[in-house]
Formats: C-alpha cells, sequence, structure tokens
C-alpha cells in the first residue's frame, strides 16, 4: 500500500509564491519558465527529459552568502562542499572557483573532487565506513584531514599509515547527543546514531589519537543532521558542548587545531524557514569564538538544493475512479526524495500559460512500477496533456547524486545554465551502457 501523503497545516504555496523564494527562476510570458536567461522548453528540445538542469549563477550567490557571512562574524573559517549532495564535476569545479574545498566520504567523490580542480590540501574525508584502500589513497594525495569515526577506525588507519611512514591528519568526530529536530532518516548526532563517538568518551580517545603512530590530530569534528530547518538552537548546543571539550582537552595538554563544525542548513522546499547563515555563523561563534580554533563547514544542499531542478515531460493524463493522475517521465529512480523521505517539492509548468490555468488536483507521478514512485499526491495543478512539460525544483541536492538505474531506466542529463549560455555537463547515459560490463556464464544456453 503506498504511503499517505503528507499532511499539512496551511495551504500549499501558490505558483507566484514558489517563484519569488527562488530568484534563479522567472517567468517570461511567451517563453516560459526561465533558468536565468535561457527557456527551460529550448533545454528540452536541444537536450530531452528528464532532465537536471543546474543554475551556475544560484551556485555562486548561495557560496558568497555563506563565506560573507562567516567573515562578517570574525570567524576564521574555511568551507568544504558536501560533494555527496551533488559531485557533478561541473558543480565542484565552480564552488572551487569560489574557494571551496571539498568534503568527500568514498573514494569516487576523492576522485571527482580532484578531478574537478579541488586541490588536495582542501579535502576532508568522512564516513564511517573507510576502506583500507580509500584510507591509503587519502594518505597518498596527502589531503587536509580525515575524519575518524571510532576507536577501531584509528587503530586500522594508524597501522596502515605508520606501515607506509606517513602521519595522516585526523580530526576525531564526536556524537553530542543533540537532535536536531529534522528527519529520522538523516539526523546524526543522536546517541543512537552510529556516527562518530559518545562525547563523554572523547577525552580518552583523543588521548589515545595522539600517542598512536602514523597519526598527526589536529581537532574535532561533528554533524548533527541534515535539513535542519528550525532555527539554530541544536546548533547552539552542539558547539556549546564542543567549546566545552576543546577546553577539556587543551586543559589536559593535548593539541586542538580546528573544528570542523559539519553542515546540515536546511532550504525551505515548501514553506519552511530558510536557514540563514548569519545565525549559524553567530552560533558557531557563541560556541567557539573565543578559541581560537580554525573552523570549518560542510554545506551541501544549503549550497546546491536550490539551484536545480529536475526538468520532465508528461506522457500522459490518465482518469481512474476519483483520481487525476498526471504520468512523467521522470521517476523514483530520477529523484528518490518523495518516496525515500515523503519529501515535498514544488512543481511547476514550464509554458506560461499554465500559471494562469484553472487548477485541479493531481497526483503526479512516475512510469516507474511501484506505488512510492510519486512525487506528489493531491496538489493543486493546471491541465496537462501530454507532452507538456514540467520543472520539479529544489533538486539540485540529492538528486541525481542518489539516481539509480532502477527498470533499466538510463540515468538523466546534467546541464548547466550561466546566464544567456547552457552546456551539458554529464551526457544521457545510453542504452547500450546499461548492458557494458554484463556478461553470460560459460554455461548459458
Amino acid at each position: 500500500m503506498a504511503a499517505p501523503a503528507p499532511v499539512f497545516d496551511s495551504p500549499d504555496p501558490s505558483f507566484g509564491d514558489l517563484l519569488a523564494a527562488r530568484p534563479g527562476l522567472a517567468l517570461d510570458p511567451l517563453a516560459g519558465l526561465m533558468m536565468e536567461e535561457v527557456p527551460l522548453a529550448r533545454i528540452a528540445a536541444a537536450v530531452g527529459t528528464p532532465t537536471w538542469v543546474y543554475s551556475a549563477g544560484t551556485l555562486r550567490r548561495r557560496a558568497r552568502l555563506l563565506k560573507d557571512a562567516l567573515a562578517e562574524a570574525g570567524l576564521d573559517a574555511s568551507i568544504h562542499y558536501a560533494t555527496k549532495a551533488n559531485p557533478a564535476l561541473a558543480v565542484v569545479n565552480l564552488l572551487a572557483q569560489e574557494g571551496f574545498g571539498a568534503d568527500v566520504v568514498s573514494e569516487g567523490e576523492l576522485r571527482a573532487a580532484r578531478a574537478a580542480g579541488v586541490p588536495a590540501g582542501s579535502i576532508v574525508f568522512s564516513g564511517v565506513g573507510k576502506t583500507e584502500r580509500e584510507m591509503r589513497l587519502a594518505i597518498a594525495e596527502d589531503i587536509l584531514q580525515i575524519n575518524l569515526e571510532s576507536a577501531e577506525e584509528a587503530e586500522m588507519l594508524s597501522a596502515l599509515a605508520a606501515s607506509l611512514g606517513r602521519k595522516a591528519r585526523v580530526a576525531l568526530r564526536v556524537n553530542p547527543d543533540v537532535d536536531a529536530k529534522t528527519h529520522a532518516k538523516i539526523t546524526t548526532g543522536l546517541s543512537e546514531n552510529k556516527f562518530g563517538v559518545p562525547i563523554a568518551l572523547a577525552p580518552e580517545l583523543y588521548a589515545r589519537l595522539c600517542a598512536l603512530p602514523g597519526l598527526d590530530p589536529v581537532g574535532l569534528t561533528v554533524h548533527i543532521g541534515s535539513q535542519i530547518a528550525q532555527g539554530v538552537g541544536s546548533y547552539r548546543a552542539a558547539y556549546q558542548r564542543l567549546g566545552q571539550l576543546v577546553r577539556e582537552l587543551r586543559a589536559a595538554g593535548l593539541p586542538v587545531q580546528r573544528v570542523d563544525c559539519g553542515g546540515g542548513l536546511g532550504i525551505p522546499y515548501r514553506d519552511e524557514v530558510p536557514g540563514s547563515p548569519a545565525a549559524l555563523a553567530g552560533a558557531i561563534k557563541a560556541g567557539l569564538g573565543d578559541l581560537g580554533v580554525k573552523v570549518m563547514l560542510e554545506p551541501g544542499r544549503w549550497i546546491a538544493g536550490p539551484a536545480g531542478v529536475l526538468l520532465s515531460r508528461v506522457i500522459i493524463e490518465k482518469k481512474a475512479a476519483t483520481r487525476r493522475f498526471v504520468i512523467l517521465d521522470a521517476a523514483m529512480n530520477d529523484l528518490l526524495r518523495p518516496a525515500m523521505y515523503e519529501a515535498w517539492h514544488g512543481i511547476l509548468p514550464v509554458a506560461a500559460s499554465g500559471f494562469h490555468a484553472p487548477l485541479s488536483p493531481a497526483d503526479v507521478v512516475g512510469p516507474v512500477c511501484e506505488s512510492s514512485d510519486t512525487f506528489t499526491r493531491g496538489r493543486d495543478l493546471p491541465a496537462l496533456p501530454p507532452e507538456s512539460l514540467v520543472a520539479i525544483l529544489d533538486a539540485g541536492a540529492y538528486g541525481a547524486s542518489m539516481s539509480s538505474t532502477y527498470n533499466a531506466r538510463p540515468l538523466a542529463a546534467e546541464v548547466m545554465v550561466d546566464g544567456a549560455r547552457f552546456a551539458v555537463i554529464r551526457d544521457r547515459q545510453p542504452y547500450e551502457a546499461l548492458l557494458a560490463g554484463q556478461r553470460l556464464p560459460d554455461w548459458a544456453g
């Protein structure tokens, strides 16, 4: 049985409300929905659908807003983009040009960051399950920092680095047991989560790190969750506890040069209060500002989410009993968030006429053979006959990066828009690629 649609206390935002909150998008009375200066219909005609479309201007604007907030708070800070949000080389490269490093959680992401032009000395490797192969690569690349999540991982990295005659710069990830008030599947700072070590055990383990060969402990790291949109109270609590821990470690004669404050700042998919970089910077300053530590930040969704849309074409409208189904050529294999998190995404018609036409409730679904292949239920939308185009909003983070080839559906193309120009930054996957690398066993008939 399909999961029930989320129930909201307020009416859905209007098309005008959705546009007003997203400066990278605009409505032209003739060309329809625009990203920057490019009609989305032109991209659909040139590249096909489904296609991810990213705004370079939005990425730059948000990167600079965050940098400015940290500078205005007087923080000695560096920013390391959470590559998992959107690892497209063009996105990572643009942010590298804005002075961002990268936060990676796999060998693939590390290689992608390096290919995109991120210096090794600006890369942080996070994650609870780094393999020996991944550790070897991180050591060989001499990256800025490896975030350790457990005593067992510390022992593993120590032995490996020592055997190579190298020292790895490490930070200890602590779990502050702070409730970030976010979705259960993306909270990371509670005691029952798999991430980090309990903060009460951190002093003993940090002292052990300082004594282990092959390790150069440089500080602490924390990350309490993703899509945090309930103010900065959770951040304040986490950073206050982290500040107390820094003082305790220093009092014991242990070095703490920097603190990685994680990421998780939320964005308004529907009508949530936008995450505030200034408020986040204030929370960091309140907890850590008097300690003289280098501060690091790992934003992902807040930077990339509002910069992207998923451009899709209507296959057919179907009436069934009392339901109106709009069936798209995009599906849950492209954008998983609604099926996985019951996530709300704005949906806009691309044609200008759709913004002024009568509306009626519709279930917007994909063609995948799962009832969960549903983007929304009961959303007020205009008539959308076959070949109509729609844009699913705020899909720049955890969209393409979580997509798959389920139902043998090729990965969608990706496009970047910059002013009046656009370019394909990843080709649509050809069907031949779905079979590449597969073979029948010798005994097959």
